[in-house]
């Protein structure tokens, strides 16, 4: 009996739960700053701007080619994961990060203001 693709489907749920997860928590976030503050509100826009940027990483990711025989454990890819996601966040809370989450809070503030 082969088991050596558990791990590694294991893995791959717990990635594809914890992204659902994020989601939710971000979209239930979204949903109720109709009346949060301006310091809610930009920090919603960056954890979205992490959000999004993790998911850019993680399919940035998939073009690098792997070696010929080359396999990784299911704990290097949870470890990569963990990884990307903190280099996200990292990017998103680093001076303006990519622009996207000061884009996100102009625009929500001016129609908040209708």
């Amino acid at each position: 009996m082969d088991l050596s693709g558990i791990g590694s489907l294991y893995t791959d749920q717990m990635s594809q739960a914890a992204s659902n997860a994020s989601g939710d928590n971000l979209k239930a976030k979204l949903n109720n700053s109709s009346n949060a503050t301006d310091d809610e509100l930009m920090e919603v826009c960056k954890e979205f701007e992490a959000y999004f940027t993790e998911q850019v990483y993680k399919e940035m990711l998939k073009t690098v080619p792997k070696h010929e025989g080359e396999k990784t454990s299911a704990l290097v890819d949870y470890f990569k994961d963990m990884t990307v996601s903190q280099i996200a966040k990292d990017t998103a809370n680093e001076g303006n990060g990519v622009g996207l989450a000061q884009s996100l809070y102009e625009q929500m503030r001016r129609n908040y203001e209708q």
